[in-house]
């Protein structure tokens, strides 16, 4: 399984991401300006600050020459991760519903968190158990997910712990083919007992084996 993890300016989290994909198989960056994905089987697109957030989160890089590509790849089922930043990137581009808004308060917060799996029949999950609860840390300014109606739940914050005020404490959610899933916490931060938790690498490990043909 090869991961390409996409690189932004502004982007401050790729190479945690990248590390933690080559626990579960290989992985190489993907330079923003670069339509080519080189063949990779999924994408990852990282935390950070893309195009410093400038006009509205993820919106600039939405344009980015790498993510047409990325929006090819995932209408042709390939699996595709944003964590964080990278889910704001997936929302303005249209792979994910709904927005990502200013966390209520409107500070930036940075704390590990317990996320509920929802839907185990995603790309992203299928080596999670139901309601399974993963400790994972977040770290974000604009992380308020606001759903439009019906929306595909990934994962909840669990026992009370929406930190941003996110719709029905939704921590992340999926596309309806199920292939393309973002999330706000960085499960890219959670795969090392030193940190505390390795439960970040269940994510990854589920799109082992996803390569298409």
């Amino acid at each position: 399984m090869r991961f390409g993890v996409v690189r932004f300016p502004g982007s401050c989290d790729e190479v945690d991401a990248l590390e933690a994909c080559r626990r579960v198989g290989d992985a190489e960056i993907l330079w923003h300006a670069d339509p080519d994905l080189g063949g990779v089987d999924a994408v990852v697109v990282p935390g950070g600050f893309s195009y410093g957030d400038y006009l509205r989160v993820g919106a600039i890089a939405r344009f980015s020459p790498v993510m047409e590509s990325v929006i090819a790849f995932a209408r042709e089922g390939g699996p595709v991760l944003g964590i964080c930043n990278g889910f704001q990137v997936l929302c303005e581009a249209g792979l994910l519903p709904g927005a990502l808004l200013p966390n209520v308060g409107l500070r930036f917060l940075c704390r590990q968190l317990d996320i509920e799996v929802v839907d185990t029949d995603t790309a992203f999950t299928r080596a999670c158990a139901p309601a399974e609860a993963l400790s994972i840390p977040a770290k974000h300014q604009a992380g308020r997910y606001h759903a439009p109606g019906d929306v595909r739940v990934a994962f909840r914050y669990a026992h009370d712990g929406n930190p941003n005020g996110s719709s029905n404490d939704i921590a992340g959610v999926a596309n309806e083919a199920g292939n393309v899933v973002g999330l706000m916490p960085h499960p890219e931060h959670a795969v090392d007992e030193l940190t505390g938790s390795t439960d970040g690498l269940a994510l990854l490990r589920s799109a082992v084996g996803l390569a298409r043909a």
